[in-house]
């Protein structure tokens, strides 16, 4: 899963991008609201963590436009103004949710997960498809109970299946939402990671679909 992390401080952009790196998430980072518009009309993200009070450009102007474009990113606002009109102004230009400074990062990375989950029609944190439940809390997968080790993308490309139950998702929509842009991206690899899960996890749980993608079966 991929996230656009808007926030000019930059000891805090470092230690938000960190935990969100930590916990699954290929992460792309934005210090103004003028490259955060940009890569949020330009790029496919499955959340946005985005401070109102953004340089150049302030994030609920961004936020607004990206509404009136049809772009329906689930947006996380974060920052410092906590007064109840300015909550309201944010869920009113667009915002799923809100989360005034300071804060737990617990909680952040909570809602992050929780946005992410409801974008996909999806309740509960943990995610099942058959024998294979996957976490999102702590990042475990297991297999009839057992607990699976994977490797980074491993996860990230399951995690992405498994939020999107049923779909048919291409080699390239993988490719774009398991790496940050600033990534060497190579989609060939993408067939690598699903034979490993494959090998793991059991022959049947990803279908392929010919010339046109991979399919899981629907999360129960």
């Amino acid at each position: 899963m991929r996230i656009l992390l808007a926030e000019d401080d930059a000891a805090l952009r470092r230690q938000l991008a960190e935990a969100l790196a930590d916990a699954g998430y290929a992460v792309d980072r934005a210090p103004d609201g003028e490259e955060t518009a940009f890569l949020g009309e330009s790029e496919p993200y499955d959340a946005v963590v985005l401070d109102l009070g953004l340089p150049v450009r302030d994030g609920l102007s961004v936020l607004r436009a990206w509404r009136a474009a049809g772009i329906t990113v689930p947006v996380l606002i974060l920052t410092a103004r906590g007064t109840w009109q300015e909550k309201v102004a944010g869920i009113d230009a667009g915002a799923d949710d809100y989360l005034a400074k300071p804060f737990r990062m617990e909680e952040l990375l909570a809602r992050v997960r929780a946005l992410i989950r409801r974008a996909g029609g999806l309740a509960a944190a943990e995610l099942r498809c058959g024998p294979v439940a996957l976490d999102t809390r702590t990042g475990r997968v297991t297999l009839d109970g057992r607990p699976i080790a994977l490797t980074a993308h491993e996860f990230k490309v399951l995690s992405y299946l498994m939020h999107h139950p049923g779909k048919v998702v291409s080699r390239t929509e993988l490719t774009e939402h398991v790496y940050a842009q600033d990534f060497d991206r190579d989609s060939n690899t993408i067939e690598v990671f699903i034979g490993r899960l494959r090998r793991k996890l059991g022959g049947d749980l990803i279908r392929t679909e010919r010339g046109l993608g991979y399919r899981l079966e629907a999360v129960r």
